[in-house]
């Protein structure tokens, strides 16, 4: 499977100027060529892109995202070092879903007290 940069835009939502950004800062390495000069994307540089969009989703610095595009590039050697990336990443996570979670908690009690108090007013017939 081969795909142009509009293509892969398409797919993913995100611009021709991202991917090419991301390819620029180390985020992905080179992308092929096609015979006329323009790059040709395979299905395994979508499936890195993905992941790319997942880790900038959860809001992981392009500092931290480039760190690891780099541990990549080291294959087995950088295993360790991932891991140790992703799990301090999954800690601020975990962090940041309990905030969430207390906050939507508030949010539903006052939501309940509010429908509650509507309910004991008197209604006016229109």
């Amino acid at each position: 499977m081969e795909l142009t940069i509009q293509q892969v835009a398409a797919k993913t939502g995100l611009s021709a100027h991202t991917l090419r950004y991301y390819e620029k800062v180390g985020l992905m390495e080179p992308i092929c060529r096609a015979a006329n000069g323009h790059r040709s994307y395979q299905s395994h540089d979508l499936e890195w892109i993905n992941l790319l969009m997942h880790l900038r989703t959860t809001g992981m610095p392009i500092a931290d995202m480039q760190r690891f595009a780099e541990m990549m590039r080291q294959g087995d050697r950088g295993i360790g070092q991932r891991r140790q990336l992703l799990e301090e990443h999954e800690q601020k996570l975990l962090v940041q879903v309990k905030e969430l979670q207390d906050t939507l908690s508030v949010l539903r009690d006052k939501i309940t007290y509010y429908r509650a108090w509507e309910d004991q007013q008197p209604h006016l017939d229109d």
